[in-house]
């Protein structure tokens, strides 16, 4: 098959790093406009001038008294400076973990694909072309170990600038809903664009550097080239797993414990300055939904790129060597940033929030009619809401996979994918929001400051569920579609003819990778029962041995409470994390490549389903909550207010589902994607040293 380029070879390499640079330029201006935003009582300090732009017009900017009470800006200044530091300090010490982990892998991967040809120097005949001869496999295992440091690397520092963002922007959205909810909306939202911006270009930028570098000895071999760049995805999804896992299992210890102790027994707000656990609270949404998800979705980016790019070099655009068709993923991404920019500039510069209705609601009335009878109740009809909402994914995502396999088989499901996560920017943008607009309002009430303002931050958190709903679908969605084409890459490259469930190798395979999630998500939901309750043991201690703790004239010890989040996260991560990590070497290694196949595929089916139920069950849970607590309607009212027992089977709910939609839910699609890539970057060691059981016993 040939054809004539789109664009020539010299404007491929122009567009791709000239719009990476343009998204890194853009999202350092965002944060320019932000830090306008001055944590000090100057009535200018404003990111916006007077003149009505970006927000809000004069009329509807509702000042406060004590818009300028110094006060309450300090306060709400040295909140955001513990939840910052907190943040840090734990990022730091999972990174160290993390780091040591990052060392002993990249030593694996060099020492696994070397051996496939004992570490032999000499070039090799090429996969898919045996006339032709390929660079020896030592190269492939060294390219592909350096790639993988990249992919780490990359996706730590997301993690990192995502959080130091979140938490920079975080006290300045509640300052600023002090003059409008449009105001607060446009700081929460540029600060997730800084964030959504900064990954992509960031991304996109490093991917194109080493694919070119990495070119300069690889010349016209492809196959070999990205098949070394698949490590690139590897690095940054398992860097992914522990981010999630760990910033899930801590953000959610901190969460239940507080709600548990703080909400249902003392019947305090959910971020007064009481509870001992509210620092730990707001730390954990940072390390979770922001630093978390930020690594999750470089890594999903990583990951449907170089499925793209491996698929790319084994079809007919390999053979005929077109470097623009070869990089086709990156000019989607590419062009996905020029999109997003756009879109961007659209939210916060010509549709304009103006006043709270006008911020999109997510009522789940059914579920929180539910709670009238109890918590039992409660919890039946989320499961039921959760089990349901799997089925219109689930036909998407199949009309999905149909449609771009007939138009070009396996590259088709991968562009696909790619597609999903062109716009990963505003994805970002979108998710981040959430959080940063949670931490707003927690902020507004440890800083005690006015109910209404306390309204209007609710309204953007409430929003802000719902954008974080969609950002997890997005990452479900396009999980299943990248392992699906790395699962065909992975097929290729180890030389599996069919895939035949028939045959006990494959079963006995689909029947242990369908079990796989239930496994992963026994263990994080465990790891997040056994945080919780320390954590509700120390926030009862201090309430019950702390004098004047309740009256409001001691304060409590945050900091107890944020080392323990810290070090139960730690310590319950390194299990989840070595179950996704060791299973395919180990299926891989013992019992072959057809094997490994079944679990794939037995992986894929099953992480799917559970995840979206997972992430949509908690999130049911959690809008039926806040729908109760916000009494917006007569109905609401009804079931409220806060501390009726409705409101209290409400606070259960959304207990229990905590843990399913930020801790299991969301790590599920890095499991399902990451023993993909893993199996495609160890494929030649599979091919050539697996079945080692089989081969004994044969």
């Amino acid at each position: 098959m040939t054809g004539k380029a789109l664009l020539p070879e010299l404007w491929t390499e122009i567009l791709v790093p000239v719009c990476a640079v343009v998204g890194i330029a853009f999202s350092l201006f965002q944060w320019y406009i932000v830090s306008g935003v001055k944590l000090t009582a100057d009535r200018g300090a404003s990111s916006e001038s007077e003149d009505g732009k970006n927000g809000n017009e004069d009329y509807l900017i509702e000042e406060e008294e004590g818009v300028n009470d110094e006060s309450v800006v300090a306060k709400c200044a040295e909140i955001q400076t513990a939840i910052s530091e907190g943040a840090t300090s734990f990022l730091f010490t999972e990174y160290k973990y993390v780091g040591v982990f990052m060392v002993l892998f990249a030593a694996i991967i060099f020492l696994f694909l070397g051996s496939v040809q004992g570490f032999s120097t000499k070039s090799q005949p090429c996969t898919y072309d045996k006339t032709r001869t390929c660079k020896p496999a030592l190269a492939t295992a060294v390219f592909s170990t350096i790639s993988f440091v990249l992919g780490a690397v990359t996706s730590v520092l997301s993690g990192f600038l995502g959080m130091k963002i979140a938490t920079y922007a975080n006290a300045r959205t509640t300052l600023e809903a002090r003059r409008g909810v449009g105001k607060a909306f446009i700081v929460a939202f540029r600060s997730g664009a800084v964030m959504g911006f900064l990954l992509a270009a960031n991304g996109l930028l490093v991917l194109y550097i080493t694919i070119n570098l990495f070119k300069i000895y690889y010349g016209d071999d492809w196959e070999g080239l990205f098949e070394s760049i698949t490590g690139y995805g590897l690095g940054g999804s398992s860097m992914a797993l522990f981010g999630r896992v760990g910033g899930g299992i801590y953000t959610k210890a901190a969460d239940v414990g507080a709600d548990l102790v703080g909400k249902v027994e003392r019947n305090i707000p959910e971020d007064d300055p009481r509870n001992p656990a509210v620092i730990a609270d707001n730390v954990g949404d940072n390390v979770g939904d922001i630093a978390g998800m930020g690594s999750d979705l470089f890594g999903s980016y990583a990951e449907s790129s170089c499925a793209a790019l491996v698929v790319a070099s084994i079809s007919s655009f390999g053979i005929n060597h077109d470097f623009t068709a070869m990089l086709f993923p990156l000019l989607i991404s590419s062009v996905g940033i020029l999109v997003c920019l756009i879109t961007t500039l659209y939210a916060t510069d010509i549709s304009e929030i103006k006043a709270v209705k006008e911020i999109e609601p997510a009522p789940v009335q059914d579920v929180a009619d539910s709670c009238r009878t109890g918590a039992a109740t409660n919890v039946i009809f989320g499961l039921a809401l959760g089990y349901k909402s799997v089925i219109i994914p689930i036909f998407a995502i199949a009309v999905s996979i149909f449609v771009s396999f007939s138009f070009a088989a396996m590259y088709g499901v991968a562009v696909a994918a790619l597609g999903m996560l062109s716009t990963i920017a505003t994805g970002l943008a979108i998710d981040a929001y959430g959080p940063i607009s949670d931490n707003a309002g927690g902020i507004a009430e440890m800083a005690g400051m006015s109910h209404r303002i306390r309204e209007r931050t609710d309204a953007l958190d409430a929003a802000g569920n719902t954008t974080a709903a969609i950002g997890k679908g997005f990452a479900i969605g396009s999980a299943a579609l990248v392992s699906l084409a790395l699962f065909g890459a992975f097929v290729s490259r180890a030389g599996v003819q069919t895939v035949d469930v028939l045959t006990p190798k494959v079963v006995i395979g689909l029947l242990v990778g369908a079990m796989l999630p239930y496994w992963f998500s026994a263990m994080t939901m465990k790891s997040v029962g056994s945080a919780a309750l320390k954590m509700v043991e120390e926030v009862r201690r201090q309430f019950n041995t702390i004098p004047g703790l309740m009256e409001g004239t001691a304060k409590p010890d945050y900091a107890t409470c944020v080392k323990i989040s810290t070090d139960a996260s730690i310590k319950e991560m390194i299990p989840p994390g070595c179950l996704v990590m060791l299973t395919p070497l180990i299926v891989g290694f013992f019992f072959g490549v057809e094997t490994l196949s079944g679990v794939l595929a037995g992986s894929l089916v099953s992480g799917v389903q559970i995840a979206i139920s997972a992430s949509n069950t908690g999130g049911a849970w959690d809008n039926a909550k806040k729908y109760i607590e916000a009494g917006a309607s007569e109905h609401a009212r009804s079931l409220g207010p806060k501390g009726s027992e409705p409101h209290k089977a409400a606070v259960i709910g959304d207990t229990i589902g905590d843990p399913l939609k930020d801790t299991s839910g969301p790590s599920l699609n890095i499991l399902i994607k990451l023993m993909a890539v893993e199996s495609l970057v160890f494929a030649p060691f599979f091919a050539t040293h697996g079945g080692f059981l089989f081969r004994i016993f044969s």
